[in-house]
């Protein structure tokens, strides 16, 4: 029998290293060629390597949250060639299919029957091990994602794994069977609850936790928050979205913040900007490459509007609901992920009443609209009630002085509180 020597390639961009995310085959499995072996991550996405050639999985190396270097074993495949003694280091040209960054939970590893004619036979079951209520269940990041899903308690679950382990057919088979489930009876208290919850940061999480650590690090933010009346901007908005053309991308406040910003900026060149700080440079644009946060279950992800200044209301409108579908799904390239120049994050109705957004480093300032509602306010003498938002924002103050910071809110202020001025240019 030979041996193939899977090594990590060079995934470009001049990588050094990768994270693994997942295994998608283990040890003692067989694999047929091009079939899933091994998701990486690198600063960029995450990259689905494939096998290069069928046979049995002898070894793999790395944990999922593990960095491994370019040219370093990742696998060894028993292969059914002729003997080829010692293991040889092979470099292969792997088939690698780069994609958006994706959930870094491991899947269940897919199973491939060997022989054509005859059905694989089922494993025998595993023993199953009795466990304390107060001991921590074994089980993995998958169905303990699926178990918090369900709302079930883990320490109540039978696993039928090795040493207990808590599968994915463990769960379903508790789930079916709600006589196994404990009840609450009338009046009664809820089951008591133990045990910690490990869960190792890795993949698009420790790139998110990392990216956040050193923008506070680096960054010296402060915080400006303007309350703006939006009123006539939202009856406009109701009033585009009743009479658009069919087929039309629905108007939400983005499109009309991103116009505002694109008039202003240009006064503000500053602000439109990224500091390279290691070199000293503020590279300052001219075009709005206006970054959408979008959060999606696999953490906060940040696709590019590019161009907004080209852009009308309801093609802005079209391409924020493209990228930010394109993020949920997974799809969003990596040229679609990077080179904003200024950030725009929002919780929508969630918006709360104030935030103190983290700068997406490195650019120096990023925009947060809050949540719409309706106060009372005074108008020429008279209460009455009125849409009113808080528009909250940070600034690198290396870059943006806290002078030109509330002056460039305040103008963006004025065009949404008179949202006819959005489209007669500024003056």
């Amino acid at each position: 029998m030979g041996r193939y020597v899977f090594k990590l390639p060079d995934v470009g961009e001049g990588t050094a290293e990768a994270e693994i995310v997942v295994w998608h085959a283990a040890v003692g499995e067989h694999i047929e060629e091009d079939q899933p072996l091994v998701d990486v991550l690198t600063d960029k996405a995450t990259v689905e390597m494939t096998a290069p050639v069928s046979g049995l999985v002898v070894s793999v190396h790395g944990e999922p949250g593990e960095m491994a270097a370019v040219g370093s074993t990742l696998a060894v495949i028993e292969t059914g060639g002729a003997d080829a003694g010692e293991a040889k280091a092979v470099d292969p040209a792997p088939r690698v299919a780069p994609r958006p960054l994706a959930d870094p939970t491991p899947k269940p590893p897919i199973r491939v029957t060997t022989s054509p004619t005859e059905p694989a036979a089922p494993p025998p079951p595993s023993p199953e091990v009795a466990r304390a209520r107060s001991e921590e269940p074994l089980a993995s990041p998958a169905v303990r994602r699926r178990a918090h899903e369900l709302g079930v308690a883990l320490q109540f679950v039978t696993g039928g794994g090795p040493a207990g382990r808590i599968r994915l057919e463990d769960l379903e088979r508790f789930i079916a069977s709600p006589a196994e489930r404990p009840r609450m009876n009338g009046g009664a208290r809820s089951p008591r609850r133990d045990g910690v919850d490990q869960v190792k940061i890795i993949g698009l999480r420790r790139k998110i936790a990392e990216k956040m650590q050193e923008a506070k690090r680096r960054i010296p933010h402060f915080a400006y928050v303007e309350e703006i009346d939006v009123t006539e901007l939202e009856e406009l908005r109701a009033h585009l979205n009743v009479s658009a053309q069919a087929g039309r991308a629905r108007l939400t406040f983005l499109p009309f913040l991103i116009r505002a910003l694109v008039e202003v900026l240009p006064r503000y060149p500053q602000i439109n900007a990224r500091f390279d700080d290691d070199a000293g440079i503020v590279h300052r644009h001219q075009a709005v490459h206006a970054g959408i946060a979008t959060q999606t279950a696999n953490g906060l992800i940040v696709p590019v509007l590019r161009h907004a200044e080209e852009r009308d209301l309801w093609d802005c409108a079209a391409e924020i609901a493209r990228l930010a579908a394109a993020a949920r799904d997974g799809k969003a390239t990596a040229d679609e992920l990077r080179g904003s120049t200024i950030t725009i994050t929002s919780l929508g109705p969630l918006g709360g009443v104030v935030t103190t957004p983290v700068i997406n480093h490195p650019e120096v300032a990023i925009i947060g609209p809050n949540k719409i509602t309706e106060r009372p306010v005074v108008r020429h003498g008279q209460i009455v009630i009125r849409k009113v938002m808080n528009l909250s924002s940070s600034f690198d103050h290396r870059v943006v002085d806290g002078y030109d910071a509330a002056d460039f809110i305040q103008k963006v202020k004025a065009l949404l509180e008179h949202p006819a001025t959005l489209f007669m240019g500024f003056e």
